[in-house]
């Protein structure tokens, strides 16, 4: 397999360029690549942050990401939910790493260790997502075309993969706690060039990769619990404003959510409906984030199944446009969904609600502890943070809604997972991430399913056996059979 290195100069992606255009001013994009080779790293870190954040987000939403957390079912091509996926492509994952690559290379060059920094964190992001997917990957090779037109590179153990990953975002704290100079403010589109925020986010996804392989990484907790003694040192995530997301503009389709007419088409939308399984976790818990998140039935008479007016749709089900007499009485998800941009629509990477589930896990488990905090009030602020993040909380709390026997607080993983579940809401991979690591939730799997247990993980790119075959089945005799059911390093 050829990892193909972006020729910057002709195709800096349209996601970059159409950001900042809205947030600059046409006026001040100055970059004619017909006049210069030289292309300047903040331009580049504009470009590969929106095209990474949009694109994790765009997965979340439309791929089978969305489906295996049963927050969609596709009531047409349902294959998504079939879980027949075949082999994927990884093509998209490494274009950002390569994009980010050459910032970096860039920036070394042009002695601006800020972008360094940054990039850093912006490929542990990247990779670890890649390798979460697939399990073993092409990592210390997988970038070397340019540099030493190495085209066949070999696969990485994933524990190999984990524990660069970690070192590295460690180093980039460590470095954004020393450099004063800053990245450019309006490249930033995130975080406005602000270290501090940047370097929350290390930390704060450096605690989602220590949980996530802590069955089998003897130190993760002991790292874990080196970050919480330190807020100093090492800062992590402390409210909603610390969110690593990126608003859509909704100027044009690209930078669009992915789910509105503008961003994809009507038809697309319509596919998409809420999962029964979502849709009934709300509606058991009277929880105020159902009428955000989703539509009303279109009508209350002839229903079939289910006489709710709000009424998911069970996945992997034959006909599912036909569930419950057809679409006049199935939801659809809520017109924020179909907003080219709103507030709440977000290209959403990590969040502090979640970092509360995460932190609420590991101290429940008896495994850290957070000064100030208990498992209970981080599993409280963890439902806060996002019902505020979707202006619900005051209505929450004035219904009594963490009073009620599904939602107070009992000490239970099943529970925890359960809303952490629930304020993942078409926030990216991690509630699939999360079953198969937990079994919570306890996902039903449909009739029409392919398989008889949630898949644990993408099967590799065809292209692999088709050039890069030595390597691919030389990864394969350590890692195992290239199967949906094998199971990760960290899943053993």
């Amino acid at each position: 397999m050829a990892m193909q290195r972006i020729p910057l100069k002709y195709c800096i992606l349209l996601f970059g360029i159409l950001f900042a255009s809205c947030e600059k001013g046409l006026e001040d994009i100055n970059v004619n690549p017909n006049e210069t080779e030289v292309i300047n790293p903040e331009f580049l870190l504009s470009s590969v942050l929106i095209n990474t954040a949009y694109g994790y987000q765009k997965e979340a939403y439309f791929d089978k990401p969305a489906s295996a957390g049963r927050y969609i079912t596709m009531v047409r091509n349902e294959g998504n939910d079939k879980f027949d996926w075949g082999p994927q492509s990884w093509d998209d994952y490494y274009s950002w790493l390569s994009a980010n690559r050459e910032m970096m290379d860039l920036a070394v060059k042009l002695n601006t260790p800020q972008y360094v920094a940054v990039g850093k964190i912006l490929e542990s992001f990247t990779f670890g997502y890649t390798t979460d997917l697939f399990g073993d990957i092409p990592y210390s090779e997988a970038l070397l075309l340019k540099k030493q037109t190495l085209t066949h590179p070999k696969y990485d153990p994933q524990q190999s993969v984990y524990t660069a990953l970690l070192q590295t975002l460690k180093d980039a704290n460590n470095d954004l706690s020393t450099l004063t100079a800053k990245v450019d403010a309006k490249a930033d589109v995130m975080y406005a060039g602000d270290p501090l925020k940047w370097r929350k986010f290390a930390n704060s996804l450096r605690l989602r990769m220590l949980l996530r392989i802590s069955k089998n990484y003897t130190p993760a907790f002991t790292e874990m619990q080196e970050i919480l003694n330190d807020k100093v040192k090492y800062p992590i995530f402390e409210g909603n404003a610390d969110n690593a997301e990126i608003v859509y503009q909704g100027a044009v389709s690209a930078n669009s959510w992915p789910g509105s007419p503008q961003g994809s088409s009507v038809d697309e939308f319509d596919k998409r409906k809420p999962s029964k399984e979502i849709v009934d976790a709300l509606l058991q818990r009277n929880d105020p984030r159902l009428q955000v998140w989703v539509a009303p039935v279109d009508s209350l008479n002839g229903w079939k199944t289910d006489p709710n007016a709000y009424v998911g749709v069970p996945n992997a089900i034959p006909a599912p446009y036909d569930y419950n007499g057809g679409k006049t009485h199935i939801s659809r998800l809520s017109k924020l969904f179909s907003s080219s941009s709103a507030p709440m629509l977000k290209a959403s990477m990590l969040t502090y609600a979640e970092v509360c589930f995460i932190l609420a896990e590991s101290v429940q488990a008896g495994k850290v502890t957070v000064a100030g905090k208990t498992a209970e009030s981080l599993y409280y602020d963890g439902i806060l943070a996002n019902m505020k993040f979707y202006g619900v909380d005051k209505t929450a709390t004035d219904a009594h809604y963490f009073d009620q026997p599904l939602v107070k607080y009992n000490g239970t993983l099943e529970q925890l997972i359960g809303q952490k579940w629930i304020a993942g809401f078409l926030k990216g991979a991690e509630a699939w991430f999360d079953s198969r690591r937990t079994g919570f939730p306890k996902f039903v799997l449909g009739p029409m399913s392919s398989t008889s247990v949630l898949p644990k993980r993408y099967i590799y790119p065809t292209r692999e056996r088709d050039t890069n075959e030595d390597q691919y089945q030389k990864a394969l005799t350590v890692f195992g059979a290239d199967k949906q059911t094998t199971l990760m390093w960290y899943l053993k």
